[in-house]
């Protein structure tokens, strides 16, 4: 028995790394396209906030505050995702922040509405089918990280 319990330093090491760096991969991917959107909305708020007023789910008097607030917590979130501090949580906000985009998103079609949706000003106009796809995307990689063990 002693013998099939026997396993090399080495091969547990090298087998131990391979779904790190994925782990990390994938963290640094998603912490990526986080802050990339929360820079672009930081340097037009006013904009931001019209494309969530776009969605007619708050009054302008919420967009604005929402269109300051949002894009410094999806940096963060980026950031912490990136430098691996704080993951958990980065991840379950982000994760939050997913489903309420989604959300957001399949009530503007159910709706009928068709507009910009804001995740990356106006640099990237991904139009609803593209949106979900991204969007269910980073939900996807997100619940992996969360699921994944650490």
């Amino acid at each position: 028995m002693a013998e099939t319990a026997s396993i090399t330093p080495a091969a547990t090491t090298s087998g131990a790394r391979w779904p790190l760096f994925v782990r990390r991969g994938f963290g640094l991917l998603v912490g990526a396209v986080f802050v990339y959107a929360g820079t672009i909305k930081l340097l037009d708020p006013l904009r931001f906030a019209a494309d969530i007023t776009n969605y007619e789910i708050v009054p302008w008097s919420v967009a604005i505050r929402l269109a300051f607030y949002l894009p410094w917590l999806e940096v963060l979130c980026g950031l912490a995702l990136i430098f691996q501090r704080l993951f958990s949580g980065a991840l379950l906000v982000t994760g939050t922040l997913m489903l309420i985009f989604l959300g957001a998103t399949i009530s503007l079609k159910a709706r009928g509405l068709d507009v910009n949706c804001g995740c990356f000003g106006t640099v990237v106009n991904l139009g609803f089918g593209g949106h979900l796809v991204l969007d269910l995307a980073l939900l996807g990689v997100l619940v992996l990280l969360w699921c994944w063990p650490r």
